[in-house]
């Protein structure tokens, strides 16, 4: 792709507010939001593919492997949850409320770039005129703001809890050892300015894998602290998350709380469970002998929370591409739990509604086979045809939960979303 236009970001501080309200004009668009989190292993502070020249969606992932195959091209796109049920002998029994389907990837129109450690924004693509008329209106920019509902809860209060023991049970007699279970906040027949909601979320919750992404009539409003696998090379990192705290609202209780969250039994017990689960996924396509734990139990400040993340690496076998590694370790096992197979059937059966894109997946594959993948968490997805408003929060169940601390966890993760609907 040919580059079209430069500008330095610096001197327009409202530059991603507007490049999420322009992409949001589009059928296809996604914005990949670095928030400027320092990230050992990214490469961009901002990434956008807006609008479609050619795009595949609904089906198999080797059909997606010939589409990008036929023309190493940028790609963007989604893995939603149920993607699994290619993959293994599984189904989903809820209802769907949204179109966007199991599969997605388009080759974008216009790409915009913005490396980590450089100020200038560069655009790429051959829609001279669209970009142009962007440009100009960058500093006529008027924010937009949109009102959100207040959401309403799939499951009462004590049916989470009743779930949450009957899944205890399932691990006591040895059926699985965790599992990421998950309750739905929803509203119906709603009408939202999706790419509003988008910058207000961003503004209040700002995250490392934070996405704005469009396909057709539905929207994904992401602020996720969590990546699936980023692919460098051959170097392949995946980074889970087990183990949440509030933050502090002193320096010394924060630092109080990080200790406490690093040393709990409980959490550690989580994350260990699935980065022994991310190891087996990521040797399914390793080079013998290369897969390590860069870093375990490694604490994070977010805006509300602090996470538990691990690091996990692998360098992939030559006979392998990124399509394999989504293949074997698609859904992440963060949000699936321990056996895999076993988790993801007792969560179809004690869940109360699909997960669609929550717990799947957005990202990009360039044209040299890297490739970037979050976790869609803390997110609303909105269908503007079905006027549908969905928050999905999940945590993870070991035989140490309580159910009610579960309830408050998942409170507490979906906290920021919460304060921005209608008191």
């Amino acid at each position: 792709m040919r580059q079209i236009a430069q500008i330095k970001r610096s001197e327009y501080p409202q530059f991603t507010d507007v490049l999420v309200h322009w992409a949001s004009e589009f059928d296809m668009a996604s914005v990949l939001n670095s928030n400027d989190y320092s990230d050992t292993y990214g490469v961009y502070t901002l990434l956008a593919g807006i609008g479609s020249k050619r795009s595949i969606r609904n089906k198999g992932l080797q059909e997606v492997r010939e589409f990008y195959n036929s023309r190493k091209s940028w790609l963007f796109g989604h893995l939603g949850y149920d993607l699994k049920n290619q993959f293994e002998q599984l189904s989903s029994r809820h209802q769907s409320n949204f179109d966007l389907g199991d599969l997605s990837f388009f080759e974008p129109e216009i790409l915009v770039i913005q490396k980590r450690g450089e100020d200038e924004v560069r655009f790429y693509g051959d829609n001279n005129s669209a970009v142009s008329e962007f440009l100009k209106g960058l500093n006529k920019f008027q924010p937009r703001t949109t009102v959100l509902p207040k959401l309403q809860a799939r499951m009462e209060r004590q049916e989470y809890l009743r779930a949450i023991n009957q899944l205890k049970f399932e691990i006591q007699v040895g059926n699985i050892y965790e599992i990421n279970y998950c309750q739905e906040f929803y509203k119906e027949q709603v009408e939202i300015d999706s790419a509003a909601a988008y910058c207000m979320l961003n503004a209040k919750s700002t995250m490392p894998y934070s996405a704005f992404y469009k396909l057709k009539s539905d929207a994904l409003i992401c602020a996720s602290p969590e990546r699936f696998v980023v692919k460098r090379g051959r170097q392949l990192y995946s980074q889970p998350i087990k183990g949440t705290i509030k933050r502090g609202v002193s320096e010394q209780e924060d630092e109080v709380l990080k200790q406490q969250l690093k040393s709990d039994l409980k959490e550690q017990t989580e994350n260990v469970m699935i980065v022994d689960l991310v190891r087996n996924d990521l040797s399914r396509t390793a080079a013998r002998g290369t897969v390590k734990v860069e870093e375990l139990f490694g604490v994070y400040p977010f805006p509300q929370v602090h996470q538990l993340i691990s690091t996990v690496r692998s360098t992939i076998d030559q006979q392998y591409d990124i399509f394999d590694v989504i293949e074997t370790c698609f859904p992440m096992g963060s949000m699936t739990g321990a056996p895999k197979i076993s988790a993801m059937q007792l969560a179809d059966l004690h869940e109360k509604s699909r997960r669609e894109l929550y717990s799947g997946s957005v990202g990009y594959i360039t044209p040299d086979g890297d490739a970037d993948f979050n976790v869609v968490i803390r997110s609303l997805m909105y269908s503007e045809r079905n006027k549908y408003l969905s928050l999905t929060v999940g945590g993870a169940i070991t035989n140490l939960a309580n159910a009610e601390q579960e309830y408050e966890e998942c409170l507490l993760k979906a906290k920021a979303i919460f304060e921005l609907g209608e008191k």
